[in-house]
């Protein structure tokens, strides 16, 4: 086994950008028929992130990371959320709050999603692998 595990970094990361494809769908999708709803829209933002997390993380656990031997669902899940929480829903409701005058809301939405994927990669190596880089 590598240093990597079976899975190279290479294969983690395009595991990765599919799932996170699909949960930026799943999120975007939540938060859009929300606003339809006429949900304000930081909390069509909140809910959204939410579906997308459990989705994201299911996926990332099963799939994409490898659990370590004394893996924890429910402590790697918390892990898993509060990053998830501090970078993605930060940066997605940073985002649904600043730059809808600049971009529109949806635009903003985007931008914040995109951003708080590049991050989450390493966070959610952190949650469920334990590995910072």
């Amino acid at each position: 086994m590598t240093e990597e595990g079976n899975r190279g970094l290479s294969t983690k990361l395009s595991r990765f950008a599919i799932v996170g494809i699909l949960n930026t769908v799943i999120d975007f999708a939540t938060f859009s028929a929300l606003v339809a709803l006429s949900f304000p829209a930081l909390v069509a933002n909140f809910l959204g992130w939410a579906v997308a997390v459990i989705f994201s993380f299911a996926v990332n656990s099963r799939w994409t990371f490898e659990r370590g031997e004394r893996f924890s669902l429910h402590r790697a899940f918390a892990k898993f959320a509060v990053s998830g929480s501090i970078i993605s829903l930060g940066s997605s409701t940073l985002a649904v709050y600043l730059l809808p005058p600049l971009t529109g809301l949806f635009a903003a939405k985007l931008i914040g999603i995109l951003i708080g994927a590049i991050l989450n990669f390493f966070a959610a190596r952190w949650s469920i692998e334990n590995r910072v880089i």
